[in-house]
């Protein structure tokens, strides 16, 4: 019998000023093998002590919540991705989970079908979309659970990423964000991210990258919680670099570009000693995929 290969990439949600609906995948990847059937779930990994190796695990429990009727198995898993550092480490299971379910079920689940069960078992929208469909995704969700999402064209390019150290617990990143926003600010904000999504569909990178920068809707609330992120973007357009934004809730700080303008970047920073490390990631473009060895 054949071995079943599920590899779910990393994100970068709240794209610029897209919060909670544009992200983009790095090739920062969550490795799942599905391997021989069993009496009870083993998950095998080396991730630490926090994460189960039973039935308990996240992707385990996914995979029963959309179809119950599957037998346990031996899963081997391995990933690159930081966990609680704002990549959606948390995402990728679960994608890994309905992957897994749609592969033991035999579901023939649609790439909509999956990101619809992402969402309705808790998924970050920014997350989910452009981890099934790779490189750069903006969805929305109506009233009824119901998700729409449509993959945006990204340039050949790289994610300058700069991973803190320390965790940015959500309870308190959440907690800082404002309770309302007037409605001029909500108007121009959202004007900003449509022209970012206008700008990456005409693949105009220059515009794109100028929108990156100008959310209004978390980043202001939340720097006070990430300093890095205004030193970095600072240090960015000393070297002509535009289009740096925090990744999700934080703390991971993001900048794109070409690999040898984000190289200098990185160089620069270095020197300065951030409290974290810093990764020049590719993007991904392909989206979660599913190998299997016959």
């Amino acid at each position: 019998m054949g071995k079943t290969i599920i590899r779910v990439p990393a994100t970068a949600a709240n794209l610029g000023p897209g919060i909670d609906s544009i992200g983009a995948a790095l090739h920062l990847y969550l490795t799942v093998i599905i391997e021989e059937k069993t009496e009870k779930w083993r998950v095998n990994h080396a991730l630490g002590t926090e994460i189960p190796r039973d039935e308990h695990n996240l992707m385990v429990q996914t995979a029963l919540k959309v179809n119950d009727q599957i037998k346990p198995h031996q899963l081997t898993v391995m990933s690159d991705i930081p966990v609680s550092r704002g990549l959606g480490s948390s995402t990728s299971a679960i994608i890994a989970g309905i992957k897994i379910a749609n592969e033991l079920g035999e579901m023939d689940l649609s790439i909509a079908d999956q990101l619809n069960w992402a969402v309705k078992l808790g998924g970050a929208l920014d997350n989910v979309a452009p981890a099934l469909l790779g490189q750069a995704a903006v969805v929305t969700v109506d009233e009824t659970g119901q998700a729409d999402a449509l993959k945006l064209p990204l340039p050949d390019f790289s994610a300058l990423v700069f991973i803190p150290a320390q965790r940015l617990l959500a309870d308190k990143s959440r907690a800082a964000l404002p309770k309302q926003v007037d409605f001029h600010t909500a108007v121009h904000a959202s004007s900003v991210a449509n022209v970012l999504v206008a700008a990456l569909l005409e693949k105009n990178w220059d515009l794109a990258a100028r929108m990156i920068e100008r959310d209004e809707f978390h980043e202001q609330a939340r720097s006070q919680l990430v300093p890095e992120l205004n030193l970095i973007r600072e240090t960015a357009h000393d070297l002509g670099i535009t289009g740096t934004y925090l990744s999700g809730s934080g703390p991971t700080v993001v900048t794109m570009g070409s690999s040898a303008k984000l190289t200098l970047l990185r160089n620069k920073l270095t020197a300065q000693d951030l409290p974290g490390s810093l990764r020049i990631i590719p993007l991904d473009h392909d989206g979660a995929t599913v190998l299997t060895d016959a």
